[in-house]
């Protein structure tokens, strides 16, 4: 930056997107501590083994669109899944191109004994905070998540 010129600082404090980030970034970690310390899944792998325990296949398109993560990310932390054998991974035979993913016995028992620690230390973590609070907080959350929808599906039907 040249000497003459400035740039006015940005507020931080102020910034919901900033705030919002700092809140799921330390709800994460907080989570993280459990499945990560205690189970050796890292951020990614617990995500898909969360998705994958509940349901019999999925494929890889509809894995990334679910855990928000890119498909680098998918493809590595299903390896490491499947090379610890908490999930298998096989080609599509009707799209050559996707994979379909489905936990196994072995990650379904890790999934049954990680999930309740997690749910656990998400309620204590949420139950900080007073009930009112906490109540605006997930109707706050469920109208930015419809709110996404709607000005991404508008973008799309202006773009598509």
């Amino acid at each position: 930056m040249s000497a003459g010129s400035h740039k006015t600082p940005i507020a931080l404090e102020g910034f919901f997107p900033y705030h919002m980030a700092v809140a799921a970034d330390g709800l994460s970690r907080g989570l993280a501590d459990v499945y990560g310390s205690e189970f050796g899944l890292s951020r990614e792998e617990w995500r898909l083994l969360f998705l994958l325990a509940g349901v019999s296949d999925v494929d890889s398109r509809e894995l990334a669109r679910r855990t928000t993560l890119d498909k680098v990310q998918v493809s590595r932390a299903s390896q490491r899944l499947v090379e610890k054998g908490l999930i298998q991974r096989e080609v599509s035979e009707t799209d050559r191109r996707l994979r379909i993913y489905a936990c196994t016995e072995k990650g379904r028992s890790l999934f049954a004994r990680t999930f309740p620690k997690v749910e656990a230390k998400s309620t204590k973590i949420l139950q900080a905070m007073p009930p009112a609070e906490r109540a605006a907080l997930e109707r706050g959350v469920a109208a930015l998540i419809r709110a996404l929808h709607q000005v991404e599906g508008s973008a799309e039907e202006t773009t598509g």
